[in-house]
């Protein structure tokens, strides 16, 4: 092995997996903390996706560090901190405390933030993170119903969350190139700083931070600084060329759609999903029952599924997630209800013949996944840029499955995603 990876939910792991695969890495993902004993995959780097982006601090904290254990004692050669391209957190974390925690644990006082991913409208400017052109706090992230970001300034966000000092590496440095980045962390480093914060608007820049982070014990951000991570390993002697890293086999058989996610990517998708395919939505105001609400859209499915995906959705627009979150008692308590329903959903849908699936929503693809009982994810090829579809195995039959970040995706994903599979 050679890249370890940390990540905070199980959609931004499969984007980052995507974008090894991508760079010629065979690569895995792991569902939840590997145990002492668990089996070493067969692959150039390993993914283990934690459901702790808005877990309570103390856990996420726990867990990450023995995934790192795990990673450590099976041999990675690099470790990398993954969350989201849109930051998203609290001002509690946890991705202060997690990466503080990861920099003690190897020992290596500093790591580099960087979660742009200019290919999906991502961007790193001063310190400022844009989304989709616009700054974060005015992309619709501010109304995200867990995470709302009403901040930009990614130095300000991150200095809130850790007991370290942040630093920034600007556009005018990474624009002069890998040297240049890597004298300028190496200051950063030598003044004390723990993290720094380095712009990135272009792919160029994401390469250029790469290779200037080639010695780096721990990389933290998105998924796209890990672009040039691949060609480090190359350049180092210890990648083969792998053309076809992200090949999967063939699985046939029903397909269907779960949508959780409230961004506005993807409503747009469930928008264009409803003039192309039977949509049913999620009602949880009037019927505020997890095991009533799947009965209900398991009924529904009946005699509707085949080749043609059927689409579940409990996707909203802010004003209705707001009147949601207020008749069940918080923002918890309905995405705790709406995730147990989902998971329910992907159970009933899998029992009745389903074997290929796209889930949106990094809160809900861990509940699917966790109650289909799905351990390991071969990571294959791009539906969009940064969503793969992945050969999913575990206590349950082998799947085909596609986990969707909330904010990926062209309008036309949902369809898209099993039009690649008939091609």
């Amino acid at each position: 092995m050679l890249l370890g990876s940390v990540a905070d939910d199980f959609t931004g792991a499969t984007d980052l997996c995507s974008m090894l695969v991508r760079g010629g890495m065979r690569t895995v993902q792991l569902i939840g903390t590997p145990a002492a004993g668990d089996p070493v995959p067969d692959a150039d780097a390993v993914v283990v996706a934690i459901k702790s982006r808005t877990a309570p601090v103390r856990w996420a904290v726990e867990q990450s560090l023995s995934a790192l254990d795990w990673l450590r004692k099976a041999g990675a050669r690099q470790y990398f901190f993954k969350y989201c391209s849109t930051f998203d957190s609290t001002d509690k974390g946890n991705i202060g405390p997690i990466a503080d925690a990861l920099i003690q644990a190897l020992d290596c006082g500093f790591s580099l933030h960087c979660p742009a991913f200019p290919t999906n409208g991502r961007t790193l400017y001063l310190g400022h993170l844009f989304a989709g052109g616009v700054l974060l706090n005015e992309s619709g992230m501010e109304n995200h119903p867990l995470t709302p970001m009403t901040d930009p300034n990614l130095v300000r966000v991150l200095s809130r969350q850790t007991e370290g000092t942040v630093g920034l590496v600007p556009f005018p440095i990474v624009e002069a190139g890998a040297p240049a980045i890597r004298d300028a962390m190496t200051r950063l480093k030598e003044q004390g700083r723990r993290h720094a914060i380095v712009d990135a608007v272009t792919d160029a820049h994401l390469l250029a931070i790469g290779e200037a982070a080639t010695h780096h014990a721990l990389l933290c951000g998105g998924s796209g600084v890990a672009m040039g991570l691949p060609g480090n390993f190359r350049r180092a002697g210890l990648l083969p060329d792998a053309g076809n890293a992200g090949d999967l086999p063939m699985i046939a058989g029903p397909a269907a759609v779960l949508s959780g996610s409230c961004s506005r990517a993807t409503l747009n998708q469930i928008g264009f999903a409803r003039n192309h395919a039977p949509v049913f939505e999620l009602d949880a105001l009037t019927t505020p029952d997890a095991a009533k609400l799947a009965e209900a859209a398991l009924a529904w499915t009946d005699g509707k599924i085949g080749a043609t995906p059927v689409v579940v959705a409990a996707s909203a627009p802010p004003d209705k997630v707001a009147a949601l979150q207020s008749a069940l008692g918080g923002p918890d308590k309905a995405g705790a209800l709406l995730e147990d329903a989902m998971a329910r959903i992907a159970e009933g849908l899998v029992a009745r013949g389903v074997r290929r699936l796209a889930v949106a929503g990094g809160e809900t693809s861990g509940a699917v996944v966790t109650r289909l009982g799905v351990k390991q994810l071969r990571i294959g090829g791009e539906i969009d840029p940064g969503v793969p579809w992945t050969l999913a195995s575990g206590s349950g039959p082998d799947l085909l499955l596609a986990l969707k970040s909330g904010n990926f995706g062209a309008p036309d994903f949902f369809l898209k995603a099993f039009r690649l599979l008939e091609g």
